[in-house]
């Protein structure tokens, strides 16, 4: 299949059964989002956020994409920056993982550090002041920007229809909220009786990438479409990330194990079904934390 640039490759990813953790009569699907060639489901977004702002005129030749991100989001939108030409300043927590680091870097991003205990809450907060004090800065905002969830609107949930027609359950982290706002408003329009599960971690979470809504609620997440929201521990989260290399052969990212723990406790729940995860990255973007410090 050919393509004309490595923006045309983003979605169309692919979903596959979990059979060591399905049961009979539930079916437990991955849609694997680290095959995106930025390596996650941010891909999808960072393409509809710029694609969206030159469209509307807001981003011109010249000026510089600045973005508040734990990681991949950044990682996504250095990529298409870096195909399109412009510069691209990344705002993230201290603690990100190294290896987001240095992806960023590859591409040819700028890097600002915000205190790590204050979260992407912090990044977000000197972004957005950057932005107001330098106009050559065009800042997307992903948290307030309807471009996020639009994206999984148009692509992620139309996927999961095509590949799964008889999808009964939608679980996903919750991170800005626009994948499983975009993607569960889709599917709620094609089947009213899916049910759609949103998992959240604690305050204060290790799980890169999801973020507790308690201290701020961004304004495209629409947790009236849930059916049910669970909150994942941060240690389970681990445990079956770092399982689904040796039961199903998957590299896996820490908020692949919060999303698999949600489709477990919600496969509790019923007596039959095929449930859709996303597995928003892979593993590899977390060598150098404590997802792989096991003895």
């Amino acid at each position: 299949m050919l393509f004309s640039n490595i923006i045309e490759t983003i979605g169309n990813t692919p979903v596959a059964e979990l059979k060591s953790y399905g049961r009979s009569g539930v079916k437990i699907y991955a849609k694997l989002e680290g095959n995106n060639p930025g390596g996650s489901v941010k891909d999808r977004t960072a393409k509809y956020l710029v694609e969206a702002a030159e469209k509307e005129g807001r981003l011109q030749k010249g000026r510089i994409i600045l973005e508040a991100t734990s990681g991949n989001t950044g990682i996504a939108l250095a990529m298409i920056a870096a195909i399109k030409g412009y510069g691209f300043v990344a705002v993230m927590p201290e603690n990100a993982s190294e290896e987001r680091v240095k992806l960023l870097k590859a591409y040819g991003a700028e890097i600002i550090l915000t205190e790590g205990e204050k979260g992407t809450n912090g990044a977000i907060e000197v972004a957005r002041k950057m932005a107001n004090q330098d106009q050559r800065y065009y800042m997307p905002d992903q948290f307030t920007n309807p471009a996020n969830p639009l994206a999984h609107f148009e692509t992620t949930g139309k996927e999961i229809i095509e590949d799964i027609p008889d999808v009964t359950a939608f679980v996903a982290g919750v991170g800005t909220g626009g994948t499983i706002t975009g993607a569960g408003r889709r599917l709620k329009i094609y089947n009213p009786k899916i049910d759609i599960i949103g998992v959240e971690p604690p305050a204060q979470t290790r799980i890169q990438g999801l973020r507790n809504m308690e201290a701020y609620k961004p304004p495209i997440y629409d947790d009236s479409i849930l059916d049910c929201k669970l909150d994942v521990p941060d240690e389970e989260a681990f445990i079956l990330a770092r399982e689904l290399y040796v039961r199903e052969g998957l590299t896996a990212g820490i908020s692949c194990g919060a999303a698999l723990w949600g489709a477990l406790r919600y496969s509790e729940m019923i007596e039959s079904g095929n449930i859709v995860m996303i597995f928003p990255d892979r593993g590899d973007k977390y060598f150098s934390t404590e997802l792989f410090q096991v003895t």
